[in-house]
C-alpha cells in the first residue's frame, strides 16, 4: 500500500487527458483511479512530463534542467527559494560547477546578490590563495578538488547553497566545508530535486541545516518509468 505522503506516478503516462489544469496549485492535478485529487508542484509536474528513469537511479532531466535549461522553470525555482528563505539576510549564492550554475543565478537574480561557484580545477584565472574541499560525484563516479578563491567568500557572507540535484550529500557537504573554512555562515540550502532514498538528505538536515528540496523522489523504477515523490507542506 502507498504510503499517504508519496504520491505515485508513471513517467510514461504523462499525456494530457491525465491532467486537469488547478487554480489552487502551481502546477497540476492528476486523478488517480479512485478519483482523488493529488497535488503536485510545477517542478514534480514538469519531470513527470518529460524526465525518464534509467538503470542506477538516474533521473534523467536533462531537457529543461541540467543540458538544455528552461529559463521560466528556472526562474520559478529561484522564486521559490527567494520565498523560502526570503526573511533571512542572505548576501552571496554559492554552488559548484555546472548544473548548479544556471539555478544559482536565477536565485541570486531574485536575491540581488553575486553568485560563486566552486570549480574543480585550478586554472590561470584564480591567483592567490584558495579554500578546498574534495567531492565525489554521484553521477560520473568521480572525485574532485573544489576550490573558490578567498577573494570572494569571507566571515562577512551569509549564503545560501544551491545546487541541481542532492544524492549522498558529497557535493553539499563540500561546499559546507569552503564555507565554513571562510568563515562564512550556511543560512539556508535549497535543491531542485533531492533522491529521499539515498542519505545526503537526512545527512544534511541531520547536521541541523535549514535545507529545501523542490521535488524529493523517494523511489524510483527503470523498469515501469513509476516515480514516487514525497508529499511536502
Amino acid at each position: 500500500m502507498m504510503k499517504a505522503e508519496q504520491l505515485v506516478f508513471r513517467l510514461s503516462q504523462g499525456r494530457e487527458d491525465n491532467w486537469v489544469q488547478s487554480p489552487l496549485c502551481f502546477g497540476r492535478l492528476r486523478r488517480p483511479l479512485a478519483g482523488e485529487e493529488v497535488e503536485m508542484n510545477f517542478l514534480e509536474e514538469r519531470i513527470v512530463r518529460e524526465g525518464a528513469v534509467k538503470e542506477g537511479n538516474v533521473l534523467k532531466v536533462d531537457s529543461f534542467l541540467n543540458h538544455q535549461l528552461d529559463i521560466d522553470l528556472l526562474d520559478e525555482i529561484g522564486r521559490e527559494f527567494k520565498r523560502y528563505f526570503g526573511k533571512k539576510k542572505i548576501n552571496k549564492i554559492l554552488t559548484i560547477e555546472a548544473s548548479g550554475i544556471a539555478i544559482a543565478c536565477m536565485a541570486a537574480y531574485h536575491f540581488d546578490v553575486p553568485v560563486v561557484f566552486a570549480k574543480k580545477s585550478q586554472s590561470v584565472n584564480i591567483d592567490g590563495e584558495v579554500f578546498m574541499a574534495e567531492v565525489e560525484s554521484f553521477t560520473h563516479r568521480t572525485r574532485n578538488k573544489v576550490i573558490v578563491s578567498r577573494k570572494f567568500l569571507g566571515p562577512k557572507d551569509r549564503v545560501l547553497i544551491v545546487d541541481d540535484f542532492l544524492a549522498n550529500g558529497y557535493a553539499l557537504k563540500g561546499l559546507i566545508k569552503i564555507a565554513e573554512d571562510a568563515g562564512a555562515s550556511v543560512e539556508g540550502i535549497g535543491i531542485a530535486i533531492e533522491k529521499g532514498f539515498q542519505a545526503g538528505g537526512n545527512v544534511i538536515r541531520a547536521m541541523g541545516y535549514d535545507l529545501k528540496s523542490m521535488a524529493i523522489v523517494d523511489g524510483m523504477d527503470s523498469r515501469t518509468g513509476e516515480i514516487i515523490f514525497r508529499e511536502q507542506q
